[in-house]
């Protein structure tokens, strides 16, 4: 919480925070801030010249209390009424603490991921999945993004809040499912954007991606395909669970310089798989080619095959496979 107090206090003494900055702290739209002000009066007490909002202390805390009344499953209205009257009383309203219309919100909706000390942003994009707001998730991952390119963003932003969710199913099970599936839908939409602001560079060799048989999980291949698309190395991305023998055509079609297998569990690491795909040949006789093979994920710990390539990470997948397009 250090960065967040810290832009809390410097925005204070400066006569308080733009909208943007307290979205971007508390992981909500400004559209929504603006909403909640417009509508139902939890807004700032002041604005700058009558009209640009400047946001205090004091109206940031009855902001978090909104927040957590409607992360808990409160409607919007109805956790308004809540947060201005403990905000009238000058103590926190709970969001277990039922108003005279309300159900106990906490046995219907999941309470804050654990994304522990990690970076503003990452806290901000947990918040908004939590409270299944899209347009929130839209606004912060590409800010994320833009700020700090997608390999840190990747790192810092993107993969800590999805292990959140998935540490929440280990403790709270089949609660989390709907937060897990709209997080990475929008993981999946932002990484296709950051991927289509560059065409591919003429004369470099083809990345083909793909996850193993039997393998559903794409999101880290999705990160790699749209890190390759931003260096403008071309790269042909197949998803999940590419049958054997589509991939076999697949490779004999593009002829690429370099193939990455995607298992996230042992079950679906298969070496035979590997080994079939390295004896894959293109081109005319007399100047036959093999593709590259890298395996990617944790289900290959411990059953490496024995030429194949294995990158520890987004960062080594991207540097191995950018010198082995442009050979």
């Amino acid at each position: 919480m250090d960065d967040a107090v810290g832009t809390l206090t410097r925005g204070t003494a400066e006569g308080g925070l733009t909208t943007g900055a307290v979205a971007r702290m508390l992981g909500v739209a400004p559209t929504t801030l603006r909403s909640w002000d417009r509508r139902y009066g939890i807004g700032p007490a002041s604005r700058e010249g009558g009209r640009h909002r400047r946001w205090t202390s004091a109206d940031i805390g009855l902001l978090e209390c909104m927040c957590g009344l409607t992360n808990a499953g409160m409607p919007p209205a109805e956790a308004a009424r809540a947060a201005l009257a403990a905000a009238s009383r000058d103590t926190p309203a709970r969001p277990d603490e039922p108003t005279s219309r309300s159900r106990t919100p906490s046995s219907h909706a999941p309470g804050a991921l654990p994304v522990g000390r990690a970076r503003r942003e990452c806290r901000g994009l947990a918040r908004a999945a939590v409270r299944l707001d899209a347009q929130a998730m839209d606004e912060l991952l590409d800010a994320a993004i833009d700020k700090y390119g997608l390999l840190a963003a990747w790192e810092s932003v993107i993969m800590p809040t999805l292990h959140a969710v998935g540490r929440k199913w280990e403790t709270v099970g089949e609660r989390y499912v709907e937060v897990e599936h709209l997080l990475s839908w929008h993981v999946s939409s932002a990484l296709r954007r950051a991927a289509a602001r560059r065409a591919p560079t003429a004369g470099s060799g083809v990345s083909l991606l793909a996850c193993t048989p039997g393998e559903s999980h794409t999101l880290a291949l999705e990160a790699l395909a749209a890190g390759l698309a931003r260096q403008g190395l071309p790269v042909r991305m197949f998803g999940a669970a590419l049958p054997v023998e589509a991939m076999e055509e697949a490779v004999r079609r593009t002829g690429p310089a370099a193939v990455v297998l995607w298992a996230q569990s042992r079950s679906t690491a298969s070496r035979a798989l590997v080994a079939r795909v390295e004896s894959i040949e293109w081109g005319v006789r007399g100047a036959r080619r093999r593709p590259v093979v890298l395996v990617a994920g944790p289900g290959w710990a411990g059953q490496l095959p024995s030429r194949a390539l294995h990158p520890s990470g987004l960062a080594e997948a991207l540097d191995v496979l950018a010198a082995i397009s442009r050979r």
